[in-house]
Formats: C-alpha cells, structure tokens, sequence
C-alpha cells in the first residue's frame, strides 16, 4: 500500500513537472524582442541598473532603438555604481555611434557612479536629479588574501604558473612590491582613460576633469556646477527634453523595449548558464572597475 502511494506521488510530482514545462515551451515564443507596433515617432528609452557585467543587452536595446527610424531621441536612464571597465566602454561608443543619427539624453537616477556615469559621459545632455549621487571617476581592483586563513585549518595551496606575473593577485600569497607597482601601473593607465573619455564626451578640459576625477561622489546638484551634469530634472523632463531634440511636436511619448526572451533554463532556475557564468567571473577574478563602492562585486 505504501509503495503504491510512494508511486502516486512520484507521478504527481512528474505531471507538475511537465505542465510546467508545456507552460514554459509555449510562453517563451510569445515573449519576443521586436519593437512595440506603435503610431507615430517616440522616444526610446534603455535602462541600465545594477552593476555593469556584460554589456550585450544594452547594446541589443541601443542598436534596435538607433536603427528604428520611428524612435526620434534615445533616453538612457541610468541606476548603477558602475562595473567592469570592457562592458562600460563598450555601451559608451553605442552611445558615441548614435549621436551621429539621433540626439541622445542621459537621465540619472539614484545612484550614476563611475561606470554608471562614464557609460553617458558621451551623450548630447546629462539630467541628474538635485540629489542623484555622480561622479566617482576612478577606478578600483579588489583583492582577497586567505594564506592565514589557509594555514589555521592545515590546507596547503600553491600554484604553478610560466610568467613572473601570471599569478599576480594570487589569494595564496601576498603581493609584492614590484607587483603592487606593476598592478597600480595598470590602473593609473585604465584612469586616464576614464579621465580622457569623460573630457572628450564632455567637451571639457582634460585637467580640468582631472581635477575632479580623483573617485569623489557628487551631488547631482555639485555635479551639473562642476560641468559633469547640464541640466537637473528627472526621468519626464529627460523624456520630454528628448523629443524636443528629436523634432517631436506635441505631447512626447516614449517607449520601452520589450523584455529579453526567457530560456528554459531561466524560467526554472532564474538565471541563464551565460548570466551566472558572468557573476562567476566578476567574483573570482580580480578585474579593474568603474566602482563607486569598494567592496561591491
């Protein structure tokens, strides 16, 4: 009697599953990623939130909106401390490339730092709100050291490397000298590309940006006084300043891109494979960043 109502749960278990995934296969080709069929010429606009990883569905988003010729003006609206230095320099020449087609306006939301303010750094204007924090421009490694760790639970770890500094950074060992300067070497030259980049997109000074560019948060408010910031208002005011821009009369309207297609694997397990490999390779290896917080990873 038991092991028949063991099987009986077995088979309810095994249905649920499969309702679920019939749910799943017939859900995922309605959620696709064409643009909304709407009426008239809009302003598109593509959030970026959170830390800055990968920089691939932004640049789907900015592609598809610079190459719709209803999407007039572009608003990227900006929640992020910032992030690894390749995937922000890689949406700031998308935002570079669509400036020569269609005005571009930054809108700053809670927090625009470092990387979340260099990835906009190029756009024709940059709205912050009066208390939006911005600025931070440095650029930050982080490194853990567990060799006492280690050795207080009797584990002995070692690597073998071919190249005086492959292993630099190691967690096993302290860093030396001469890797410390090497590292710093490294650092201070991907610096004075966040200090070259905001100064080009800016149109300001490179000293004088310098000057401000030593990883101090601002204000929206002390932003737009030190030239980082054109303009104080908030996500509306951007979106309507957008449209003026872009030629649109009357009442301007925007438009949002449609969410990215689930994969199977993300709508069981709430992450895809690509995702969590990303989140693995930013914790576990130390990489130069536009970061605002040390310590964030």
């Amino acid at each position: 009697m038991a092991k028949r109502s063991l099987i009986s749960v077995f088979l309810l278990l095994g249905a649920v599953i499969l309702f679920f995934i019939g749910v799943a296969l017939l859900v995922l080709p309605l959620a696709g990623d064409s643009l909304p069929l709407a009426k008239g010429d809009r302003v598109g606009v593509v959030e970026v939130s959170g830390l800055i990883r990968d920089a691939k569905t932004t640049l789907n988003h900015l592609k598809k909106f610079r190459e719709n010729d209803r999407i007039r003006a572009i608003v990227v609206r900006v929640n992020s401390p910032g992030g690894a230095v390749g995937p922000s320099q890689e949406i700031l020449e998308e935002v570079i490339k669509i400036r020569e087609k269609k005005k571009v306006v930054a809108s700053l939301g809670t927090v625009a730092a470092s990387g979340g303010y260099y990835i906009v750094s190029g756009a024709d204007i940059i709205m912050a709100n009066p208390g939006t924090l911005t600025g931070s421009i440095g650029v930050i490694m982080n490194f853990t050291n567990v060799e006492q760790l280690l050795s207080k639970i009797g584990l002995e770890l070692f690597n073998l490397k071919a190249g005086k500094y492959k292993d630099v950074g190691s967690p096993l060992r302290p860093m030396t000298p001469v890797e410390k300067e090497y590292i710093q070497g490294l650092l201070d030259n991907v610096h004075e590309q966040f200090i070259r980049d905001v100064a080009h997109g800016r149109r300001m000074l490179v000293h004088k940006v310098r000057e401000v560019g030593d990883g101090r948060i601002f204000t929206g408010e002390e932003g737009k006084n030190l030239g980082l910031v054109d303009a104080l208002g908030n996500l509306p005011d951007a979106i309507d300043l957008a449209g003026r821009l872009g030629g649109i009369k009357g009442k301007v309207e925007a438009v949002y891109p449609p969410k990215e297609k689930l994969s199977l694997f993300g709508l069981l397990f709430g992450d895809d494979p690509e995702e969590i490999l990303a989140r693995w390779q930013a914790e576990s290896n130390p990489v130069p960043a536009y970061l605002y917080a040390p310590g964030i990873r």
